[in-house]
């Protein structure tokens, strides 16, 4: 009887080389697929309506329109809504942060009775389609003259991010020692002081993850701002670049430049900060 065949210490190297190679290729290839879309609009951004539609997708542009990005940004008021967005995604930002890591900061470090029951509302937000709360939302803010403010997008995006960062928040929080926190309370320390001064130095990681994945959806939502704002004063750019394209309809070059620097932002912010998503991920489940 024949026995199985195993593989000999000196092809087991020729097998792991073979295996990364394979790995390698098929991730490059994944990365190419990710990187067309973007290499195709910044070649867009910089053409003329005729190379549009003359030259292949991914031709270079004989003559490079740049001048289409100085143009968006002065006649299409690309720069009043750049501004409008990086105001009301921070604003958001900051306060669902805040708010979240009082939140989880009070279920996890107090001791009261209603805590499990305040944590499951927070959790029922998640199961809560964002579009039927249009018209109620609607109602409320035209009922306390929010409407067409700025504040009416920074309070719906806070109360509908809230759930999914204090469920990132929790399993970071349920790994903190509570030996430096028991330490300072012995001393002296007050609550307002352990929080600000203790544990939430202490959860950076997780916070900067939150505040990524809080940024990429308050920058790129869009139904909220086109349904509660009107000015163009207050309108974001996801918004603003709808009047853009319906004014510059046969622009095209110009178009694919308001879409260029609608997402270059958010794209450079992601690149910059993406370990900080997979570290604050992952730091809940290797402490301890």
């Amino acid at each position: 009887m024949e026995k199985d065949h195993k593989p000999s210490s000196t092809e087991k190297p020729v097998l792991q080389k073979v295996a990364k190679l394979f790995l390698y290729t098929f991730l490059i290839v994944i990365a190419v697929v990710q990187v067309l879309p973007l290499v195709w609009l910044f070649l867009f951004s910089l053409k003329n309506n005729q190379e549009v539609f003359n030259l292949p997708p991914l031709a270079l542009p004989q003559d490079p329109q740049w001048g289409n990005y100085a143009r968006v940004w002065t006649e299409g008021n690309i720069g009043q809504y750049f501004f409008n967005s990086v105001y009301i995604t921070a604003s958001a930002v900051i306060l669902t942060v805040i708010f979240a890591s009082f939140v989880t900061f009070a279920i996890t470090r107090m001791k009261w009775k209603l805590s499990s029951l305040v944590l499951g509302m927070f959790m029922v937000g998640l199961m809560i389609p964002v579009h039927s709360t249009l018209i109620p939302l609607f109602n409320f803010f035209l009922n306390v003259n929010l409407m067409d403010h700025p504040l009416a997008i920074i309070l719906t995006y806070t109360a509908f991010n809230m759930p999914i960062t204090i469920m990132i928040l929790l399993g970071f929080y349920y790994t903190l020692p509570r030996d430096i926190e028991e330490a300072a309370i012995m001393d002296g320390c007050s609550v307002h002081r352990l929080f600000f001064q203790i544990t939430l130095p202490m959860t950076a990681p997780v916070v900067a993850t939150t505040a990524i994945i809080n940024m990429i959806y308050n920058w790129n939502e869009y139904v909220f701002v086109n349904t509660f704002i009107s000015s163009d004063k207050f309108k974001t750019l996801t918004v603003g670049i709808q009047n853009f394209i319906g004014q510059y309809q046969t622009d095209w070059g110009a178009i694919g430049a308001t879409l260029m620097i609608s997402i270059l932002p958010i794209l450079i912010a992601f690149f910059i900060l993406s370990n900080r998503i997979v570290e604050g991920i992952t730091a809940g489940s290797i402490k301890g």
